[in-house]
């Protein structure tokens, strides 16, 4: 069919001009996937590629019943990047999402964690749990301290090679959105935890795809987003946090310290790998307090 060739296209196109990643092309295609399943289970014999506005209205109203502005937001966006690219390869002339609107979801600001809560988490790892005479929690640690120390998305953790690691300089090299490279500092104290990590590693019998790759399973396999999840949440409950984390919110927590700290917001967005300052500039909403003492410190008229 016509619409399954736009869509390997399409595809193709997110990967290699956008240079978008997995997750995110992933997430690109299943907002077209829906619309698809909609169209099928409504007996539409029409193709997706042939629908006009009346059906896509149709479908984000039904969609509407089921998910939360944010995700309708979301929805209607990677439909309309969808309908873009097929205008803009002759596959149809007109956008049908071009005058649908997004419903208003008000700035997201991001949760965080305060330095005690993350020393709390960090200090109910079990240091002695092994799997094989492999210290696990030793990994754990690691994992929790470089996330925080270098605020890190789970995707760059995982896909962190030892090869990445220049602890002389005091940097790691992230490969980020895109394959797009950055170096981050990262301090002594998250060196140490993962050089003793990297001792418990060498006794593993690594698989052959993985022999580079930092952080692993004890059967030398790569350590999945869900397993990285899963750590965090089981930590939260040993120490019974009363707040929704996962390592985007040691991320946040990064962000956030450092600026309260008196941080730069654009070294902040290098640190980040942020394309945009304004994605960056979400953490001036997080504590506002700290706009007032930088023009105290700052301004020659206070």
């Amino acid at each position: 069919m016509k619409w399954q060739n736009a869509i390997k296209d399409y595809k193709h196109y997110l990967k290699i001009e956008r240079g978008l990643s997995v997750n995110s092309i992933d997430s690109y295609v299943r907002d077209v996937e829906k619309l698809i399943l909609h169209l099928e289970h409504d007996n539409n014999s029409i193709s997706p590629i042939e629908i006009d506005k009346n059906v896509i209205q149709s479908f984000i109203y039904y969609e509407s019943k089921r998910i939360n502005a944010r995700s309708q937001s979301r929805l209607i966006s990677g439909l309309r990047s969808f309908f873009s690219y097929l205008v803009f390869e002759d596959y149809r002339k007109t956008n049908p999402l071009d005058h649908i609107e997004s419903p208003k979801t008000g700035r997201k600001l991001p949760d965080t964690l305060s330095l005690k809560e993350i020393d709390s988490l960090i200090g109910a790892i079990d240091l002695s749990r092994c799997y094989n005479n492999i210290h696990i929690g030793e990994r754990n640690r690691a994992i929790l301290e470089t996330l925080y120390s270098c605020g890190l998305r789970v995707s760059e953790l995982i896909n962190l090679k030892i090869s990445d690691l220049f602890f002389e300089e005091g940097f790691i090299k992230v490969t980020g959105k895109g394959n797009k490279q950055r170096f981050v500092p990262i301090g002594i104290n998250t060196q140490n935890y993962i050089n003793i990590w990297k001792q418990e590693r060498s006794k593993i019998n690594i698989s052959q795809d993985y022999t580079d790759t930092l952080f692993l399973n004890h059967r030398g396999n790569q350590l999945t987003r869900a397993m990285i999840f899963t750590i965090i949440k089981n930590l939260a409950k040993v120490i019974n946090l009363n707040k929704v984390i996962s390592p985007h919110t040691f991320r946040h927590s990064f962000a956030t310290h450092l600026l309260e700290n008196g941080a730069d917001l654009r070294a902040i967005q290098l640190m980040l790998g942020h394309e945009s300052i304004t994605t960056t500039e979400i953490y001036m909403h997080v504590d506002r307090s700290h706009l007032k003492e930088v023009l105290l410190k700052h301004h020659p008229r206070k």
